[in-house]
């Protein structure tokens, strides 16, 4: 398993690394990260386009959950029954807007291990024979910042960036009053907290591990949110019903 893993994940990335700074101008490994990382979201694009539209679906079915949870709050069998035919009315698979994260979590493991272990001279026996050996990555980028280590401006960019993302997808909630719903509150305070959270363990992340790491982190949450910005205003206006102007007599 883990031979195939290293085939096809860890070394076509690393491969793909090594190749961007050999032909980048300069051999700046922040712009052939930056690279990387563009051609890596454009190849899961479909997965992470699905993945935002079933996201927004199920945001903007939040108000309807919320009105049968409360109506079916003393059966739950009922309220299950209830919310899988909403679901299935609205043509809707709670599921879908997991999945696709869950198949890009492989990738993200591979680039965090190219990294942290790959970009010493102790892996170029791994390049293909096309990709030129550069003998060392010089890992000073822009000539200010050394991706080999920690940075704690891009790790703070990368949690804005987290924070940002996140914010687009939480939903507000109505105030839960009724003593049978206090699951519904906790479920909604959580659903804030992870605004928070998230960033917080973005920033926490990006002060301990390679600037490297936290770079593509930065312009792959970046790219999902200005993804998610774009997807939501063309849903928005695919929503809005069409105008019809009667002309007065």
């Amino acid at each position: 398993m883990l031979e195939l893993y290293n085939t096809i994940l860890f070394e076509p990335i690393f491969n793909l690394l090594v190749w961007l700074y050999n032909v980048i101008p300069g051999n700046d490994i922040g712009l052939a990260i930056i690279a990387l990382t563009i051609i890596i979201r454009l190849a899961l694009y479909p997965l992470s386009k699905k993945s935002i539209i079933s996201q927004k679906a199920l945001q903007d079915l939040q108000p309807k959950i919320e009105k049968l949870k409360e109506e079916y709050k003393d059966n739950k069998e009922q309220q299950a029954q209830a919310m899988m035919k909403l679901y299935k009315e609205e043509k809707i698979n709670p599921a879908s807007s997991c999945l696709p994260l869950l198949i890009q979590l492989p990738f993200l493991i591979a680039v965090y291990q190219v990294f942290t272990s790959g970009l010493g001279d102790a892996h170029f026996d791994l390049l293909y024979p096309f990709v030129a050996n550069p003998g060392t990555i010089n890992t000073l980028s822009f000539g200010l910042i050394d991706l080999g280590q920690p940075q704690w401006i891009l790790a703070v960019l990368a949690a804005g960036a987290q924070f940002w993302q996140a914010k687009m997808l939480s939903t507000k909630r109505p105030a839960v009053k009724s003593e049978g719903s206090k699951d519904e509150a906790l479920a909604a305070i959580m659903n804030k907290q992870m605004v928070y959270v998230l960033p917080i363990f973005t920033l926490f992340i990006g002060l301990r591990f390679p600037g490297g790491l936290t770079l593509y982190w930065f312009v792959s949450t970046l790219w999902t949110a200005l993804q998610q910005l774009v997807l939501f205003k063309k849903h928005n206006t695919d929503a809005k019903p069409a105008v019809i102007d009667v002309p007065s007599k």
